[in-house]
C-alpha cells in the first residue's frame, strides 16, 4: 500500500508546522490538493477521512522550527511518519527528500494521488483547527481569518502589536523591515 505525504504551514508567520502520512483503506471519489478545496470541502473530505484512512499527523510548533529550522523540522516529521508506515511505500508531494532515504517525491502529487491528497487535507485541516482554537488567546491577531499565512491583514497586525508568542521568530519579512518587533 501507499502512504501519502504532504505537509501544511511550511510559508507561515506563526503557528505549527503540521505534515500528515495517509494510506487510505477504500477509494474516497473527489480527493484534490487541499489549495484546491474550499474550506468546507476540506472539512467534509477530513470527516471521510477519519473512517476511511489510516494516518499519522506530525505537528512541529513555532518553537521546534525557530530553534531546529523547516528542514529539519520536515525531516523529523516525515521520519515519524515513515517509521509509523514502515512497511508501506511512501511518496511525498514536491522535489525534496529532506534527506531521508527510502521516500519518493514528486511535484504536484497532492494533485494526482489519493493518499498525498488524503495527506493534504489532513495536514491543512489539523493546522487550520489548531490556528483558529488559539485565535481567541490572541484576539488582536485575528488567527482565524489567515491562520498564521503572510496576508495582509496578518502582516497590518504585526506592525501594529508586533509578534505574540507563536509567531515564527526566525522567519524575516520585508514587509516589516523595522529592525526587530520582539
Amino acid at each position: 500500500m501507499l502512504c501519502g505525504i504532504d505537509e501544511a504551514g511550511r510559508g507561515c508567520l506563526a503557528g505549527p508546522l503540521v505534515v500528515a502520512g495517509a494510506i487510505l483503506k477504500e477509494s474516497v471519489a473527489g480527493l484534490n490538493d487541499s489549495k484546491q478545496l474550499s474550506p468546507k470541502q476540506r472539512e467534509a473530505f477530513f470527516e471521510i477521512l477519519q473512517s476511511k484512512a489510516e494516518f499519522k499527523i506530525v505537528f512541529c510548533d513555532h518553537t521546534m522550527v525557530d530553534t531546529k529550522g523547516l528542514s529539519a523540522c520536515l525531516r523529523y516529521a516525515i521520519e515519524t511518519i515513515k517509521a509509523h508506515f514502515s512497511e508501506h511505500e511512501i511518496l511525498m508531494d514536491g522535489n525534496c527528500n529532506f534527506g531521508v532515504s527510502g521516500i519518493t517525491t514528486m511535484v504536484k502529487a497532492d494533485a494526482k494521488v489519493p493518499e498525498v491528497s488524503a495527506a493534504s487535507i489532513l495536514a491543512k485541516v489539523s493546522r487550520d483547527r489548531y490556528m483558529y482554537n488559539i485565535a481567541p488567546t490572541y484576539p488582536q491577531y485575528e488567527f482565524e481569518k489567515h491562520k498564521g499565512y503572510g496576508s495582509a491583514l496578518h502582516v497590518e497586525k504585526i506592525r501594529a502589536f508586533g509578534y505574540c508568542e507563536i509567531h515564527r521568530k526566525s522567519f524575516k519579512l520585508k514587509a516589516l523591515s523595522q529592525p526587530s518587533l520582539f
